[in-house]
């Protein structure tokens, strides 16, 4: 399972680099639907074959929506991820 969610992960960061470089064009609908489409949609594939794994095995896909989420909503590196995933309702 690691070496798939390696994978996962590496995938999922190219992506968000990608659409990094164009994030000051797009508007901030066309943004998150851009990210849900390239990344969230990833993470969520097969999801549930991830339950009852090792927290250290899911951290580094929790990195991955963690940067989607500042991706979307123009965070700098050091603001807390915590209050956009709320906002974006990906986090209840």
């Amino acid at each position: 399972m690691s070496a798939d969610i390696a994978k996962t992960t590496q995938t999922c960061f190219f992506h968000n680099r990608r659409l990094r470089q164009i994030r000051r064009l797009l508007g901030h609908d066309v943004a998150a639907e851009q990210v849900s489409t390239f990344v969230i949609s990833r993470l969520d594939h097969c999801n549930a074959v991830l339950t009852g794994l090792p927290q250290s095995t899911i951290v580094p896909l929790q990195g991955v929506f963690n940067s989607a989420a500042g991706l979307v909503l123009g965070l700098r590196p050091g603001d807390h991820v915590t209050v956009a995933l709320v906002e974006r309702h990906w986090l209840d």
